[in-house]
């Protein structure tokens, strides 16, 4: 394999803040006070390398250089009189590795509960045209492999072993709940049988698990009677579903005839964790099946049955702000305005996950504050799940490390509760 450097002059940050997608929306140019911040960050690793004795390569991997990129973006968002939220950082940890391990390094277990791969010579690939590069656009799938010859070379970045490498050795991540993505049985990009064993792969090493999702998308043919087979030989812990997939891009809502089947399913067999992707939607064709309405109603109905929200509904053309009651009608607002629309007290059987969500807020700390706020006021503090959508993002750890030291300011606390 040739070794191709992919940073020759040591300019990518430790903390990736950027409008990177996973595929399933067009990114929102970031915003200038974030490319200031970056601006700002690759200077000053460069001046603090020099303070430190250190070269700036090694600078950049150490936690002084993680330290060093999240204070430099406070203090873009200062100068903007953006400081609702802020990484809180002791300015002494961007020169001392031992303040900066005690700001940043691992200090909890960490149970991430969406990640992914793929394989990247499955069956699935006969089912796509020849000139076709799925997945191609995935910020992951620009490592070093995706160098060598062939025309989905790039499809070795988001294999089984690159996620165990960048999940369990290249992060602080304990237990990774592997998801699946939207598609049809005879062409799953990752099938039940290859995710299984990763994850006896991943049993073998010393404090690391990884739990499994069953995929399902019950409005297709079929669907709803593999359940019987996931829940009997493959030990899932959740099921997976997208809400608005599904025949010629036509959705489902968890309480209509099709959900309702699915959910009373899930019961039958035992496994009552029901993951549904919603937010970030696929289209106008299934913009309104990405919307948060039925899950209130459902968790209502079926009070035994955990309903997980996966990316916290988080729609990226909103502009996340406090909750106004009424005027709930899309992204994080649209979970919130269904929980209170159907009486659904904070950390009861529904719960927010960050995938994604966080990895694009992260260049927003306002908007940041905001939702993080919301969702622990209205979802509930204990049904809020840590979660990163990688590997399409590569290693989790920057992700980690900025949420490890994120704070909603005092200031918006008070005010908005």
């Amino acid at each position: 394999m040739r070794h191709v450097d992919l940073d020759p002059l040591g300019e990518r940050l430790p903390i990736k803040i950027d409008s990177t997608s996973n595929g399933e929306f067009v990114p929102r140019e970031i915003s200038e006070t974030s490319a200031a911040g970056n601006t700002l960050a690759k200077r000053q690793v460069g001046i603090n390398a020099k303070r430190v004795g250190l070269k700036r390569r090694q600078f950049l991997i150490s936690a002084m250089g993680a330290a060093t990129t999240l204070l430099a973006h406070n203090e873009a968002q200062a100068r903007a009189g953006q400081t609702g939220g802020f990484f809180d950082i002791p300015d002494v940890a961007a020169l001392d590795p031992d303040a900066a391990l005690e700001t940043l390094g691992k200090k909890e277990f960490i149970f991430d509960v969406q990640g992914h791969f793929v394989n990247p010579t499955g069956k699935w690939l006969k089912k796509i045209p020849a000139g076709a590069r799925p997945l191609a656009g995935m910020p992951k799938s620009q490592c070093e492999l995706a160098d060598e010859p062939g025309n989905r070379s790039y499809l070795e970045c988001l294999s089984g072993d690159q996620f165990v490498k960048d999940i369990f050795l290249d992060s602080d991540t304990d237990l990774m709940v592997l998801s699946f993505v939207p598609s049809t049985a005879d062409a799953e990009p990752l099938t039940i049988e290859e995710a299984s064993a990763v994850r006896e792969t991943v049993a073998r090493m010393e404090g690391h698990r990884m739990f499994l999702h069953g995929r399902v998308n019950p409005n297709q043919p079929g669907d709803l009677e593999l359940m019987d087979d996931l829940a009997a030989n493959w030990n899932i812990s959740a099921w997976k579903c997208y809400t608005q997939y599904g025949p010629q891009g036509r959705g489902f809502w968890l309480d209509d005839d099709i959900g309702i089947a699915y959910i009373e399913k899930a019961r039958a067999l035992g496994i009552k964790n029901i993951c549904v992707h919603k937010g970030l939607s696929f289209g106008p064709q299934s913009f309104k099946h990405s919307r948060c309405d039925d899950i209130g109603r459902v968790a209502r109905r079926f009070p035994d049955v955990n309903f997980l929200v996966y990316h916290a509904g988080y729609d990226v053309v909103e502009v996340e702000r406090s909750f106004q009651e009424g005027q709930g009608k899309n992204g994080i607002d649209s979970l919130i305005q269904t929980l209170v629309d159907n009486d659904v007290p904070p950390n009861s059987n529904v719960y927010a996950e960050l995938g994604s969500t966080w990895r694009f807020l992260m260049q927003r700390p306002v908007e940041a504050a905001h939702a993080l706020g919301k969702l622990f006021k209205y979802v509930g503090q204990d049904n809020v799940l840590w979660g990163t959508d990688s590997i399409w993002y590569g290693s989790p750890q920057d992700q980690i490390q900025a949420f490890r030291s994120f704070q909603i300011s005092n200031e918006m606390q008070d005010k908005f509760g």
